[in-house]
């Protein structure tokens, strides 16, 4: 059984994490961390949590905790998720792990330094399609992969233009403007949603890139409502990304990813209602991942039931782990440097 903190109690925490953890079989104590006292009191009065701190290491020394999940605003990961792992915790990031390709690294490092896991919260990475495709990649159904498309939507026009969001009129806090559509904070659509879909990409075909070139279309606030990228991947590889806020509210989000290997082709579609993984070969056989109905719809719990038995000393793996966090950021970073400078941008090794 595991004791689990949480940083970072705003919106998302508030509707995702804390429900989650409470309905764990997993969780035996949970404890809460932020800077604003007063929500400390509101978010602790509302779930019942009495353990409430404003410094993360002392949290996690004084309540023993076996693993600590890190929901501040996207620019605030690095520093908390460092001292949670340094404090010997393992520790879940919310998408995207870090803004800079340095911070990702260094949390990375930072894991492997405590000998413990890092994991983010890109919950497309937790389900069993997604080991299936992972496992297709592996034996080599579909040879080297020499080419993917990787295209994602959201209906999200509202939030990236810093509206608030429709869906949270009744939630008990709001995505903030501040997180997702202020340009000096990491605000936008790569950051906030493209990390989704290059969580998927880089774990199932094992991909690291090694150079973007990148167009964007702003929304009114100046961040990212468009997204139009072509990289050159380590092995090689070519791929086509491609990311948009504006789908309508009814038809949600949707993932659509393609990778072409030297023996076979992975299709993969997400969009409600129509779902499926299929792989086929050169030599002409085909398999079907059979999807249930539902199944491949966004679920943000599924990350934090993971850590949760992670942290509990089940053998769950981690399909979303900090090396997986680390290039998506490189990826991302690297994304909004071409796109500012209108060139591409090559990412250290």
């Amino acid at each position: 059984m595991a004791k689990i903190g949480v940083v970072g109690i705003g919106w998302w925490a508030c509707f995702n994490h804390i429900p989650t953890l409470q309905a764990s079989q997993d969780v035996t104590k949970i404890a809460i961390c932020d800077l604003d006292t007063a929500r400390l009191q509101q978010v602790g009065d509302q779930f019942g949590i009495a353990a409430r701190y404003t410094d993360v290491a002392e949290m996690i020394n004084a309540e023993q905790l076996d693993g600590v999940i890190i929901s501040t605003p996207h620019v605030a990961h690095t520093r908390p998720a460092i001292a949670a792992l340094q404090a010997g915790a393992h520790v879940l990031v919310e998408k995207p792990m870090a803004t800079t390709a340095a911070d990702g690294r260094a949390i990375a490092a930072a894991g492997v330094a405590a000998g413990r896991e890092v994991v983010v919260s890109t919950g497309l990475n937790f389900t069993k399609f997604t080991a299936q495709a992972a496992d297709w990649v592996r034996a080599g159904k579909i040879g080297q992969i020499r080419h993917a498309v990787c295209q994602m939507g959201s209906a999200l026009d509202d939030l990236m233009a810093g509206e608030p969001m429709l869906e949270t009129a009744n939630h008990l806090f709001r995505p903030p403007a501040s997180t997702w559509s202020d340009p000096a904070k990491a605000g936008g659509y790569a950051w906030g949603q493209m990390s989704h879909a290059l969580g998927w990409l880089c774990h199932v075909a094992d991909l690291k890139f090694q150079s973007i070139y990148c167009l964007d279309g702003k929304s009114k606030t100046g961040v990212d409502y468009y997204d139009a990228a072509v990289g050159r991947c380590t092995n090689g590889a070519t791929v086509s990304l491609s990311g948009s806020s504006t789908v309508p509210k009814q038809r949600g989000m949707h993932t659509d990813i393609r990778l072409y290997g030297t023996e076979g082709v992975i299709w993969f579609d997400c969009e409600s209602g129509r779902a499926r993984l299929e792989l086929s070969r050169l030599d002409g056989s085909n398999e079907v991942y059979q999807m249930a109905p539902g199944e491949a719809d966004y679920d943000g719990a599924l990350p934090v039931t993971h850590f949760a038995a992670l942290c509990a000393g089940k053998p769950v793996g981690n399909p979303a782990n900090g090396e997986n966090g680390a290039r998506v950021t490189e990826a991302i970073a690297a994304m909004y440097t071409s796109a500012a400078a209108g060139s591409p941008v090559s990412i250290e090794a």
